[in-house]
């Protein structure tokens, strides 16, 4: 697979998921479509996965994970 940000490959995995979904192809090109789509999804968890490995080692204080609750904070109050 070609290089691509994490967004353009979600972006083609949910293309294919709605070309399949659609029932509009044949099935050697729901084949083709279904192992595109398994391979976009394998990319998509190995850059996820990365992301999360990254994370942790910016949270890391004296060999502990700080492990938080992720919160979004409300503007305006």
């Amino acid at each position: 697979m070609t290089t691509k940000s994490f967004e353009e490959a979600l972006k083609d995995l949910e293309d294919v998921v709605q070309k399949l979904e659609d029932g509009e192809t044949t099935l050697e090109e729901s084949l083709k479509l279904f192992e595109q789509g398994v391979s976009l999804a394998r990319y998509c968890a190995v850059k996820l996965d990365e992301s999360e490995a990254k994370i942790n080692l910016l949270l890391e204080k004296n060999g502990q994970f700080l492990r938080e609750p992720f919160e979004i904070e409300e503007k305006g109050n």
